[in-house]
């Protein structure tokens, strides 16, 4: 029996990672980049692909039937400010339903509802590490450098900040110096707070973190060469990230990259 598998696609490496994943597991693939800027070799490796504006909620549930789509990944970053075009919402008319629905506009509550919506018409939601269980690194120092002791003490402060935020549904990412928090992850995204936190001091340690009880069927935290790209023009001297639950992407480029700017990185 033939399997397809709908790919949500947002911005980043993240989706084309996935569709080869799924491809080599015999999947016929249908990606929808939901948002401006979606990596252009998905268009290249997915089996059909449209670009649908994740406003336009209608829209992409249209594809996915055209399909028959019995399985569907939401995959790559999608900040919440796409909904918004100078402070007006510009949904579709199930969109506007969906949200006036909502109790709140939490990242969670949103999600949670989209997958509610796909699941009552008969498409299950996967976890996003289905096809990507490569990309989660283990436990330890994964670059050249180790940390320095107030580096490591920072990186303790930041990580557990970080799922404090996370358990409030505000963000998975804080940047932290000298035990004081620079900037705390919201509504700008991961690059944006990593720029702000870096503004305010130099050497700054960035952790990033799932959420306490992360949903893996969407917004699993990742980090690749854009975040290593932001921290190095923000002056960060060392990441920490969470094993097991934070996708690295892109491992051998980030990696180097760390390494070439003796920036520290470490899974815990």
């Amino acid at each position: 029996m033939e399997k397809t598998l709908g790919i949500l696609a947002g911005v980043g490496h993240l989706p084309v990672d996935l569709t080869l994943g799924a491809k080599a597991a015999g999947y016929t693939t249908v990606a929808i980049g939901v948002v401006p800027g979606v990596d252009q070799e998905l268009n290249k490796v997915a089996d059909f692909y449209y670009d649908i504006h994740v406003g336009k909620i209608g829209k992409i549930f249209d594809a996915l039937k055209k399909h028959d789509v019995k399985e569907v990944t939401m995959i790559g970053k999608v900040t919440k400010e796409i909904l918004y075009s100078e402070g007006k919402i510009v949904p579709d008319w199930q969109a506007v339903k969906l949200l006036m629905s909502l109790p709140d506009r939490h990242d969670d509550t949103i999600m949670n509802a989209i997958v509610a919506k796909l699941e009552s018409l008969g498409m299950r939601v996967q976890n996003q590490t289905i096809f990507l269980k490569d990309l989660l690194p283990e436990p330890g120092v994964l670059t050249t450098r180790k940390p320095t002791a107030d580096e490591a003490a920072d990186m303790e402060y930041g990580f557990a900040m970080a799922k404090k935020i996370g358990g409030l549904d505000i963000g998975q990412t804080v940047v932290v110096k000298n035990k004081a928090i620079m900037a705390v992850e919201a509504i700008e995204g991961t690059d944006a707070c990593i720029l702000r936190g870096g503004s305010l001091g130099k050497g700054v340690i960035v952790a990033k973190t799932a959420k306490p009880a992360q949903d893996n069927r969407f917004d699993m935290p990742s980090v690749g060469t854009k975040t290593l790209e932001s921290m190095i023009k923000a002056g960060a001297v060392g990441l920490v990230m969470e094993a097991g639950q934070t996708l690295l992407v892109e491992r051998e480029r980030t990696l180097a990259l760390a390494n070439e700017h003796n920036i520290t990185i470490v899974a815990k």
